[in-house]
C-alpha cells in the first residue's frame, strides 16, 4: 500500500521546481522573503515543501574535510496539529522561540538574550488574554489567580538578576518587579511597541547567530477558517525580519474562503480576500499541474515501486527507471513523451509488467480527463490502494483476478458510477455473470461504431471500453463481490419467491398475453414482479432482435398490472442497441405512457434507423 504522507522522493518531476525555490532562498543574502506554495487538495504541496527543505539541508552539508557552516535553520510548523484557535495563535511563536534557544545554548551571552526573547513571546501571548492578565501586565501587579500564574508562565524575576525566581508567597497587589524588566511598572503596555521590540530582538539574535531561519508552514488548508487566519496573523509578526524566510503551503481558494468567513458580515469582496493573502506572499509558486504524460509517469513509478517491493522488479532497475523517467519528463517540452516503447524497455518485455505498463497508459488518459480524478496525485494513489487491497482480499476467497481487471472496473466505479451500477444490475447467476450489452459495447468501441444508449458519457465510455482487458465475456460476479466497499451486490435469485421465479420463467417465453399470466403477475405483487421482469429481460438479452413486438412484450405486460413499474421498464428499454431497433417495436411501445420519453430520445440519435424514426413520428401523429 502507498501511504499518504509527504515525501522527498520525486515521482512528479517536482524536483526542478524545488531546486529553483531552494536556489531563490539561498540567493536572498539574508533579506527577508516569503514564498507561497499553492495547489489544490492532494496536488503534492507537502511533498514539494519537503523537497525544498531537503535541498536547503543538503546545501549546508560539509564538503570533504572542509566543515561548512550551517547557515540555514529549517523550522516546520503544522497548524493542523494546533486546531484549537487559541493554541494555533501562539504555537508558531513558541516553536520559533524554542529553536532560537536551542541555537544559542552554547553561547552564554546569546542564551541570555534568547531567554529574554522568550519572555517577550510569552508577554505577547498573555497580552491577548484580557481580564486579569491584561491588568497584571499593564500595572505590574498580580491581580487574581491568573495574575499570580503570569509570574510563573512568563518567568518573571524577583530581582534584576537572571537567576532569581519569583516569590510565590507575595500577596496580591505586590509589584512584580517590572515583569522581568520588560516593561516599567505602572505604565500602560503598548502592544505595538512590544511587537516592534520583539521583532528587533529576534532580528539581532539571528544576525549574531549568523543563521537564516526558514519556516515551512504546511497543511494550512486543512485547518478550520479561524485557525488558518490566526496562524496567518501570527506569521505577520515574523514576516520581513532580516534572516527569515517563510514558505507557506496552502490552497489559495481555501484561504480566500477562510478570509471571507473571518470577515463575515463586512461585505468583503473576493478581490479583497485575495489581496489579504497576497500581502503576505512575495513570491507565488503554484504546484505544477499534471498532464497525461506526468500522470502516466506517476502511475508507472507507483506500480514499479510495488513490483520492486514484491521482488518482481530489481531494485537497481527501479532506480534506473526513476532517473530515466525523470529525465524524459524534463525534456517533455521538446516532445519527449512517455511512450509505450519507452515503458516496455524499462521492464524488458516481462509480460506481467508489460500489462501493468499498458494499464498505466490507459488509466492515465482517463484519470486526466475525468473530473472525478483530474490526475490528482492523492486520488491516483488512493485508487491504486483500493485496487491492490481488493487483490489481497481475492486470494483468501478463492478468486483469481488480475490487477488490470480490478483497476478497469474500479475506474468505472470512480468515474461513471451510474454506468457501473447499471451494468452491475445485469449480473446474475443465470448468465454466469456475463453482461451481453457490455460485450456488444466493447465490440462497437473497437470498430468505432455507435454505442448502446446505456453508455451516455460516450467520450469516457468509448475509451474505457477499449482499455484492456475486455470484460464483456468475463464473469463479473467476482469483480462485484470484491467491490462491496462501494455497493451491496446480489447475483442470485435468493430474494425471489417460488411464484416470482415462475413468473420470470413464464415472461422469458411469453409472446402474447393471457389470463393466467395476468393472474400470476398480480399474485406475486409489485416488488417481486419488478424483480422477475428485470431478471427475464436480462436473461433474454442475447436472443432479443429488437425487430418485433414480442421483444418488448414482457415490459408492457407487467406494467399493465403495475403502472408504477413504468420507470423501471423505461430504464431497461434505454439499454437498447440503437442501430438494431426496428420499426416493429414502435407501435406497442407508443401506446405506453412510460415509454414516451424513451421514444423521443431515440429520434435524436443518428444511429437509429430512418424507418424506426418514421414509425415513431407516425405513432405520435396517430396518438394526437
Amino acid at each position: 500500500m502507498w501511504h499518504d504522507n509527504e515525501t522527498t522522493i520525486d515521482y512528479l518531476n517536482f524536483g526542478v521546481v524545488a531546486d529553483a525555490c531552494a536556489s531563490l532562498l539561498r540567493r536572498t543574502g539574508g533579506a527577508p522573503i516569503s514564498i507561497g506554495v499553492s495547489g489544490g487538495w492532494g496536488a503534492g504541496k507537502s511533498s514539494l515543501v519537503q523537497m525544498i527543505a531537503s535541498r536547503l539541508k543538503e546545501a549546508d552539508k560539509p564538503e570533504g574535510d572542509v566543515a561548512k557552516k550551517n547557515t540555514y535553520v529549517v523550522v516546520t510548523f503544522n497548524p493542523w496539529l494546533y486546531q484549537d484557535f487559541e493554541s494555533a495563535r501562539s504555537a508558531l511563536l513558541q516553536i520559533v522561540g524554542d529553536e532560537v534557544l536551542r541555537l544559542a545554548e552554547k553561547n552564554p551571552d546569546l542564551q541570555k538574550k534568547a531567554k529574554r526573547l522568550w519572555q517577550r513571546i510569552n508577554l505577547l501571548r498573555l497580552a491577548q488574554l484580557g481580564g486579569e492578565a491584561a491588568v497584571t501586565i499593564t500595572t505590574g501587579i498580580p491581580v487574581g489567580s491568573i495574575g499570580k500564574a503570569i509570574g510563573k508562565v512568563v518567568g518573571l524575576m524577583g530581582s534584576s538578576d537572571e537567576g532569581a525566581e519569583p516569590d510565590d508567597d507575595k500577596e496580591e497587589g505586590v509589584e512584580l518587579n517590572s515583569l522581568g524588566g520588560l516593561i516599567k511598572p505602572g505604565q500602560p503596555l503598548s502592544l505595538p511597541n512590544e511587537i516592534h521590540a520583539f521583532r528587533d530582538a529576534l532580528e539581532k539574535l539571528l544576525d549574531e547567530l549568523k543563521v537564516t531561519m526558514v519556516v515551512f508552514v504546511d497543511d494550512l488548508d486543512r485547518c478550520l477558517p479561524k485557525t488558518a487566519i490566526s496562524t496567518l496573523e501570527s506569521i505577520r509578526l515574523l514576516l520581513f525580519i532580516k534572516r527569515t524566510a517563510f514558505v507557506i503551503a496552502a490552497d489559495n481558494e481555501f484561504i480566500r474562503g477562510a478570509v471571507k468567513v473571518h470577515f463575515e458580515g463586512t461585505g468583503i469582496t473576493s478581490d479583497i480576500a485575495t489581496n489579504y493573502f497576497d500581502k503576505l506572499i512575495q513570491v507565488p509558486l503554484h504546484v505544477p499541474r499534471l498532464g497525461v504524460n506526468e500522470a502516466k509517469a506517476y502511475l508507472v513509478l507507483l506500480l514499479l515501486q510495488r513490483a520492486t517491493e514484491d521482488g518482481q522488479y530489481l531494485a537497481e532497475k527501479f532506480e534506473a527507471a526513476k532517473e530515466s523517467i525523470s529525465s524524459r519528463l524534463r525534456q517533455s517540452w521538446k516532445g519527449e513523451t512517455i511512450t509505450a516503447e519507452f515503458l516496455y524497455g524499462l521492464v524488458s518485455n516481462d509480460q506481467e509488467l508489460v500489462d501493468l505498463m499498458d494499464l498505466a497508459q490507459g488509466l492515465a488518459s482517463l484519470m486526466f480527463k475525468s473530473t472525478a480524478v483530474s490526475a490528482n496525485p492523492r486520488l491516483m494513489k488512493r485508487f491504486l490502494n483500493t485496487v491492490f487491497l481488493r487483490s489481497a482480499l481475492a486470494e483468501p476467497q478463492g478468486i483469481k483476478l488480475d490487477i488490470p481487471s480490478l483497476a478497469k472496473w474500479h475506474l468505472l466505479e470512480r468515474c461513471d458510477e451510474n454506468l457501473a451500477n447499471a451494468l452491475a444490475a445485469m449480473v446474475n447467476s443465470e448468465n454466469d455473470g456475463q453482461v451481453d450489452i457490455l460485450r456488444s459495447a466493447e465490440a462497437a468501441a473497437d470498430e468505432d461504431a455507435p454505442l448502446p444508449a446505456l453508455f451516455t458519457n460516450e467520450a469516457f465510455a468509448r475509451e474505457w471500453l477499449k482499455l484492456s482487458p475486455a470484460l464483456g465475456a468475463t464473469d463479473l460476479r467476482a469483480l462485484l463481490h470484491l467491490s462491496r466497499d462501494t455497493a451491496t451486490r446480489d447475483f442470485g435469485d435468493d430474494n425471489m419467491t417460488p411464484e416470482s421465479r415462475e413468473l420470470r420463467d413464464t415472461l422469458k417465453l411469453a409472446t402474447s398475453g393471457h389470463a393466467e399470466l395476468s393472474a400470476l403477475i398480480l399474485k406475486v405483487g409489485q416488488v417481486q414482479a419488478e424483480i422477475a421482469m428485470t431478471k427475464a429481460w436480462q436473461s433474454n438479452a442475447s436472443s432479443r432482435t429488437w425487430k418485433a413486438a414480442k421483444d418488448v412484450f414482457m415490459l408492457i405486460e407487467v406494467c399493465k398490472t403495475f403502472p408504477d413499474l413504468g420507470k423501471k421498464a423505461a430504464s431497461l428499454l434505454n439499454q437498447a442497441p440503437l442501430k438494431d431497433i426496428g420499426p416493429g417495436v414502435i407501435p406497442p411501445l407508443a401506446r405506453q405512457p412510460w415509454a414516451s420519453e424513451v421514444l423521443k430520445s431515440w429520434q435524436d440519435f443518428n444511429e437509429v434507423q430512418k424507418a424506426t424514426k418514421n414509425a415513431i413520428n407516425a405513432a405520435e401523429k396517430k396518438r394526437i
